[in-house]
């Protein structure tokens, strides 16, 4: 067992997203922590005018007035070195995305990574997204000692959380950004002092998510619709949830579940007392907000009224259409920015 340490702990703190900002906000105000360096994406050009922005770690670490490095490549020798020369005992991970060298990992009191899921459900890239579309009744932040593996090392720690099936992946993000900082200003002592053991994860039950890309969010009508309603709570704000018909590109905002008719025919867009829907395999996914390309968010019942030609049109199929997919996009897009630099 380590033995307690000399107060404060030389610690620094991998992170970028949204999901990570109030664990650097409370690691930086936490007694315990001396945080000697704050490492976080590069800025990058983002959206349509690709305004060169930085990540919200990046915004809160200068607001701090915390010693930031923005390596393009963690693994790089002279990045690697100028952050060993901190001397660390502790290495803190949140909503980083590149994977951590052994030297990174192998301090003293090792590297602690804050993981949106309850683990060993969903590791990988797209926790939140993947506990939403799979429907999950629960999920949590789960504090693990990293090893050699993704999201593979022992459980320090658990908070959970419940779902209510109507949560999107923005609003779940956010409360489990502040679950996950609680958590590890919780656990900061006890596993300092030694009083906290990491327990080996059971392989029972392990599912790996996958780096979310443009073409998952294009509607597929084969699929039922309560899975439809989900994807479009689950994939917001990116990829989102998109269709073709009759010239006219939507973005599903918000959507739900209602009894077909008889007479419905999947990918059909048809009428409903709500405005406008969807016939799926199974049912209707109604379209309670949509948005067109250039146009600002509006219900679909206000879409319809001015577009009333597009009532029994068939939505392009994924077979008929190419979605392109830009590596580099899909994985900016997986930690939102921030802050145009």
């Amino acid at each position: 067992m380590t033995s307690p340490p000399e107060r404060p702990v030389r610690t620094i703190f991998l992170g970028s997203g949204h999901f990570a900002q109030p664990t650097l906000g409370r690691l930086a105000a936490h007694p315990s922590i001396d945080l000697v360096a704050v490492v976080t994406a590069p800025p990058r050009p983002v959206g349509r005018i690709k305004l060169v922005t930085r990540t919200p770690v990046h915004k809160e670490a200068r607001d701090l007035g915390l010693d930031v490095r923005t390596p393009e490549r963690l693994r790089d020798p002279a990045a690697l070195a100028d952050l060993l020369a901190h001397d660390p005992d502790l290495v803190v991970l949140a909503d980083y995305g590149q994977i951590v060298p052994a030297a990174l990992l192998d301090r003293r009191f090792g590297a602690l990574n804050l993981h949106p899921s309850l683990l060993p459900r969903h590791r990988g890239a797209t926790p939140i997204p993947a506990a939403l579309l799979a429907g999950d009744h629960a999920t949590g932040v789960t504090l693990i000692r990293m090893d050699s593996g993704i999201d593979t090392g022992p459980i320090v720690a658990v908070e959970h959380a419940t779902l209510g099936g109507e949560e999107t992946a923005p609003a779940l993000e956010a409360r489990l950004a502040i679950a996950a900082a609680g958590l590890l200003a919780r656990s900061l002592d006890p596993w300092l002092d030694g009083e906290l053991e990491a327990v080996p994860q059971r392989e029972a039950g392990a599912t790996m998510t996958r780096p979310l890309r443009r073409s998952d969010g294009r509607v597929d009508a084969s699929i039922p619709a309560e899975i439809l309603e989900r994807q479009v709570r689950a994939y917001l704000p990116w990829p989102g949830s998109f269709l073709e018909a009759g010239g006219e590109r939507l973005v599903v905002l918000a959507g739900r579940v209602a009894p077909s008719d008889s007479d419905d025919e999947p990918g059909r867009l048809v009428p409903d007392p709500a405005g406008l829907a969807l016939a799926t395999v199974d049912g209707r996914l109604v379209l309670d907000e949509v948005q067109a390309a250039g146009r600002r968010p509006m219900t679909g019942e206000a879409f319809l009224r001015g577009h009333p030609s597009i009532l029994g049109r068939l939505i392009r199929k994924a077979a008929d259409a190419r979605d392109a997919d830009d590596p580099s996009d899909v994985a900016e897009r997986s930690r939102p920015a921030a802050d145009p630099a």
